[in-house]
């Protein structure tokens, strides 16, 4: 039982929230650190980088992770059920590295049809031994896991030291780079990721105060976007708004900024607005406009404070969907998951439109809505034999979030896995190649189906379940079988039970063994 002296504070939770990141300390026997580095250090320079072998090929590592520090901090962000990703990556910085600049600003590649500004991802970037500045570490651009566009130099460039067992738990989304080692000495950086299960039914970390309290520093202001983050970890389902009729002269300032020609004081005019909720409703069609606003930051603003202005807001939101270029439309899928089981009805039709990305994203926003949007499971499994694999895709992964209380989910998931399991040899689908280039998931539909069911499996008949796994235990995919394992250890039925050992005679793989190794 987890000691909750180790889960995160509020201050901890809201600057996770606003700035994308905790810098941590794992406080293990420096002997430990050392040791896993030398392994590390002989398994690079005599076989190459192990990429998602490096755990069974340094077995210690493991006991970073299962500390009350890193479990604690993970149980906060990510619920206590979170699963560690079958992909992980040691980076290894070499001595006197003169590659101009460093590396590139990035976002690492997704595993879900699309990004969620909710954190059910999140990545450890892990230092066995410490860390100075001189020595590369992994930079980060704190605040910006929201922002599909990089901000460039808007940005504050933060590069996080400590000694041995420093930790960076980071929002999954945040943009990051290498940077040089310009000492003499070995860098080496233990990425893992993480994943959650289930949408939060109640705060899973330290908390005291109902109230948002934003951290000091944040590089720009989306009050409405973090108190939606903040209320859907705390387990509230219903946006608040404020119904009071606001001071008049207060809306008409607002009002008036969403037209200024800085887009910081757009933004904050749309922030004022949506928190403003029902009160300020009568500001949605130029909240609207705000959604192709050229600066991305003001467009989140805007997106985000429609989903807190009920029903006008979400008819707003709902005919850019609809009607509104790719951009935008996926712009206001991110602000109508914040409206809750109000936006249900609408995104049902949504889900009936004869364009596929509509279509995908009302699966989308379905799917964070979570189980609030129950009536959804019907239609979305009617959208299970849609001709866009990207459509399909969506709906799965929605009714994974949603839950299978209706009894129709399970069997629903166990299906599509199985015919994508069949189907393995044919080619992808042409109208989806300009959506999803994830190449790293060969089988996206069976990656889908069994990480949903990793998160139902539980709730449905075992024997079927286990079945479906059984065979996705087969797959050509790697991460297919690597979700089929976890979810059948998650059952932890008899039946279960022996198809893992059966499976695990067969593939289990020795970490001492290597081209240097005799016997």
């Amino acid at each position: 039982m987890l000691d909750s002296k180790y889960l995160l504070t509020d201050e901890q939770m809201l600057q996770f929230i606003a700035k994308g990141y905790l810098v941590l300390q794992n406080e293990l026997p420096l002997q430990l650190h050392q040791g896993v580095m030398n392994e590390i250090y002989h398994v690079f320079h005599e076989e190459g980088n192990p990429g998602n072998n490096i755990l069974p090929r340094v077995p210690d590592i493991q006991q970073f992770f299962d500390t009350p520090v890193v479990r604690g901090a993970l149980t906060s962000v990510l619920g206590p059920d979170y699963y560690m990703h079958p992909h992980r990556h040691c980076h290894y910085n070499q001595p006197k590295n003169q590659q101009p600049g460093g590396g590139q600003w990035h976002k690492d590649g997704y595993w879900s049809s699309m990004r969620s500004h909710r954190p059910w991802w999140a990545m450890i970037f892990y230092y066995t031994h410490d860390i100075t500045e001189e020595l590369g570490p992994t930079a980060i651009m704190p605040g910006t896991q929201y922002y599909e566009k990089f901000i460039g130099d808007r940005g504050e460039t933060l590069l996080p030291t400590g000694k041995a067992g420093t930790m960076v738990l980071v929002h999954f989304d945040l943009w990051h780079k290498a940077t040089l080692n310009v000492t003499d000495l070995d860098r080496y950086m233990l990425k893992f990721q993480f994943v959650r299960l289930h949408e939060p039914e109640y705060p899973s970390w330290n908390h005291q105060s109902k109230e948002m309290i934003v951290p000091e520093g944040t590089p720009a202001l989306h009050l409405n976007l973090w108190q939606d983050v903040w209320d859907w970890l705390r387990g509230e389902r219903k946006a608040r708004q404020e119904f009071k009729q606001p001071d008049a002269t207060r809306l008409s300032h607002a009002r008036r900024e969403l037209a200024a020609e800085d887009a910081a004081v757009r933004g904050r005019a749309a922030d004022e607005l949506g928190l403003l909720g029902e009160a300020a409703s009568s500001c949605a069609s130029e909240l609207g406009l705000l959604l192709n606003d050229p600066a991305e930051t003001t467009a989140l603003n805007a997106a985000h404070a429609l989903g807190r202005m009920g029903p006008a807001g979400i008819e707003e939101l709902i005919g850019h969907i609809a009607g509104g270029t790719t951009l935008v439309a996926e712009r206001a899928a991110y602000g109508l998951q914040g409206a809750g089981a109000g936006a249900v009805p609408a995104l049902l039709q949504v889900l009936e439109h004869q364009d596929a990305k509509r279509r995908a994203l009302a699966a989308f926003v379905l799917g964070m809505i979570g189980a609030s949007a129950g009536e959804a499971v019907p239609s979305l499994i009617a959208r299970l034999r849609d001709g866009s694999e990207w459509v399909r895709r969506n709906a799965i992964e929605a009714l994974g979030m949603i839950g299978n209380a209706s009894g129709h989910v399970v069997p629903a998931l166990t299906k599509v896995l199985e015919d994508s399991l069949l189907s393995e040899n044919n080619a992808a689908n042409p109208d989806d190649k300009d959506i999803s280039n994830q190449s790293y998931i060969m089988n996206k539909i069976g990656y889908t189906a069994a990480l949903s069911l990793l998160r139902t499996g539980r709730d449905g008949d075992a024997g079927q379940v286990v079945r479906s796994l059984e065979r996705a235990l087969h797959s050509k995919d790697r991460y297919v079988r690597a979700y089929a394992a976890e979810a059948l250890t998650y059952l932890r039925t008899d039946e279960a039970i022996d198809v893992l050992i059966r499976y695990y005679r067969t593939s289990r793989w020795c970490s001492n063994t290597s081209k240097a190794s005799t016997f």
